[in-house]
């Protein structure tokens, strides 16, 4: 079964090339108006969003994030997880501002998250194609230091946004076996639908990139969990008070 909005999110690709012509501030209004209509936990709306338009920080977080494409595009957002703003509003009303439990940086990252993909979707609705940028973690003490984030405050995502310049091959998805449970998690039926998975994708990636990559999706997870992944980011959360020492 489906509908506009269903066809909308389920034929989401990620989009780094785009075309010259610029996303109006109309659209561009729309969408931060999206974000903020996200759900919140306890409505404490722990985020910020920074549109990026001067091209030198622009080419800047490009390098910091590892990826070119950034540098050029017609529209590029920082989403943050921000804390910065309730500290302030302890201090108009004169309360204690505790802060650096696991808790907080979850609810955090999951309402800066969910205000991203608010966008992303009302994006794609006029036309736009975007991808996130998880690589804007990769230095989060220079990216904080370029774009002067106060402490109590932490980038989460990257976004580009603009009109298509291109239309890649949509990846596939886990089985639904192995991801929807009923009642209870249900590990016996996931090696098959791994086994399953890495056959479908396997061929996926081949035919991206005319057979230059062989390895399916459990072949590069098992070797992407095989090392640590940006140990920067327990001290850089520490020292931002985002999670206590």
């Amino acid at each position: 079964m489906t509908n506009e909005t269903v066809a909308l999110i389920q034929s989401h690709k990620s989009i780094r090339k785009y075309t010259d012509e610029p996303v109006s501030e109309e659209i561009l209004e729309a969408l931060f108006a999206s974000a903020q209509w996200a759900p919140t936990s306890h409505n404490v709306q722990a985020y910020s969003i920074i549109r990026v338009k001067d091209k030198e920080t622009q080419g800047r977080l490009a390098e910091l994030c590892s990826q070119r494409f950034i540098g050029t595009s017609p529209v590029l957002l920082v989403f943050c997880a921000d804390f910065h703003r309730l500290q302030m509003t302890c201090e108009m009303h004169g309360t204690r501002f505790t802060l650096g439990e696991p808790e907080d940086l979850l609810v955090g990252a999951v309402d800066t998250a969910l205000a991203a993909q608010n966008v992303m979707i009302a994006a794609r609705s006029f036309g736009l194609g975007g991808v996130m940028i998880g690589g804007i973690r990769d230095n989060p003490e220079k990216v904080s230091e370029l774009l002067k984030l106060p402490r109590y405050t932490m980038p989460i995502m990257g976004m580009c946004l603009g009109y298509p310049a291109e239309d890649p091959l949509q990846k596939p998805r886990l089985p639904q076996s192995t991801v929807i449970h009923e009642d209870s998690y249900r590990s016996d039926r996931t090696l098959a639908g791994l086994e399953q998975y890495e056959t479908i994708s396997a061929a996926y990636y081949q035919n991206r990139t005319n057979g230059k990559e062989t390895r399916g999706w459990t072949m590069q997870m098992a070797e992407y969990f095989n090392t640590a992944r940006r140990a920067n980011i327990r001290a850089y959360v520490e020292n931002q008070g985002l999670l206590n020492k």
